[in-house]
């Protein structure tokens, strides 16, 4: 394909800056489509000769700092909190991933490897912050005041959970938090966030809207919707995509061919910058400075932050079939968020082996202490399958409702009833 330019004049990379030096300078380039210059040469734009974007990092792979005015300079009490928030997600993923396995709950979806762009990225934001999750955030909801007892009780589907039991688990939702709920269909919260920017633009100048997602999403016709429209009416948001790999199955050698999610911010109009995501650092100082440009300017910006998704996509997956175990080994052991951070931590002597064993046995017992609570917890009413869909009950539902009201009156032996809490 490089042949085409080396018969027109040379590659892309090479006469690039002579595009401005060989305008038609005499012809104006009226068209409203393109802010631009004629040019008398014929090149074409190749993807291979185009200079790729790069991963800003503040920690090398053995958790030292590269260029020592990178370091956001975070005292001891913060990052030791940073720390465990990320090693508490770690842990509530373990225990709820083995509750799957045993048949107690009925889906899971882990964040392994994936804890500093969570922990990281909400340190950076200010709570008033609308967030709208994809499925890998539990991090965020942690970090912003949801507690692993809340989490439990949305996964077993009991009374106490916000969403009443009507959506799957690691469905989060909570107004305490300030973040959206959770939905299951691919890539949905992308141009709902880009609108609620739109909204916040209108009356609140000093907020933004952060909307997550995989590069899996990316890949949806919503994105392209969200990112358009964000860039042509200057919303303030955040388009945070992960990019751990893989979309399920799908590697991204399979996704796409370009220079993955970050450019296509540019191709918008987006300003746009791709970060190390097991680096705690720099997911802070990235999400930091791309909020600032966010409000101060009121526009939107695309981070990328580079990953890897150790777990399997869900408790539906088994990624053995399309990746191999030592592939996941490395990432699982060698390179590592959690391990990155607490190597930094050591070396400073603000963390040692005693404490990190205390951390992780107070952790897990917490834990536990709400897995057993929301297990044993009863199950809402199923009425409440009726309620808080529509504003007022239709004529045809109210008469499912008394039908299944009858029925559970007549019937009501046959069903584990006892496990709810009472129809009413």
């Amino acid at each position: 394909s490089s042949g085409i330019n080396a018969e027109y004049g040379g590659t892309f990379s090479q006469r690039f800056a002579g595009f401005h030096h060989d305008s038609v300078r005499d012809e104006p380039a009226p068209y409203p489509g393109v802010k631009t210059e004629f040019t008398k040469d014929m090149r074409f734009i190749l993807p291979e000769e185009v200079p790729t974007i790069p991963i800003y990092r503040v920690l090398n792979s053995q958790g030292k700092v590269i260029n020592p005015k990178d370091d956001p300079g975070f005292d001891k009490e913060d990052l030791v909190e940073m720390y465990k928030a990320m090693v508490k997600t770690s842990i509530m993923d373990r225990i709820l991933y083995q509750s799957q396995r045993q048949g107690r709950i009925s889906f899971y979806m882990t964040n392994f490897g994936e804890e500093a762009i969570q922990i990281g990225s909400a340190r950076a934001l200010k709570f008033k912050d609308v967030v709208f999750p994809q499925y890998r955030e539990a991090g965020v909801f942690l970090w912003r005041g949801y507690t692993p007892l809340e989490c439990m009780h949305q996964c077993f589907g009991t009374c106490k959970d916000y969403g009443k039991g009507k959506q799957m688990p690691v469905h989060y939702t909570g107004a305490k938090v300030n973040i959206q709920a959770v939905s299951s269909p691919l890539g949905t919260q992308i141009p709902q966030a880009a609108g609620y920017a739109y909204a916040v633009k209108q009356r609140d100048g000093d907020m933004c809207t952060v909307c997550y997602f995989g590069e899996g999403a990316a890949s949806e016709g919503d994105c392209h919707s969200a990112m358009n429209m964000a860039a042509t009416l200057d919303c303030p948001i955040l388009f945070f995509c992960r990019n751990n790999g893989y979309a399920i199955s799908t590697a991204t050698k399979d996704q796409y061919r370009g220079d993955g999610i970050a450019s296509r911010g540019i191709g918008y109009g987006i300003p746009a910058i791709r970060f190390d995501g097991n680096d705690l650092f720099a997911v802070y100082n990235a999400t930091k400075a791309a909020r600032k440009l966010c409000v101060e300017e009121q526009r939107p910006v695309v981070l990328e932050a580079m990953t890897y998704r150790v777990g399997h996509h869900s408790t539906s997956d088994d990624s053995t079939a399309y990746r191999s175990v030592d592939e996941v080994k490395q990432w699982d052991t060698v390179d590592t968020p959690i391990n990155r951070i607490r190597s930094y931590l050591s070396e400073r002597s603000w963390w040692d082996e005693s404490q990190e064993k205390e951390l992780r046995s107070t952790t897990r017992s917490e834990v536990l202490r709400g897995f057993r609570e929301a297990e044993n917890t009863k199950l809402p009413n199923p009425l409440l399958i009726f309620d808080e869909v529509l504003d007022e009950i239709p004529p045809q539902l109210q008469e499912q409702k008394d039908q299944l009201i009858s029925h559970c009156d007549k019937y009501g032996e046959n069903y584990p009833l006892q496990n709810h809490e009472e129809m009413k």
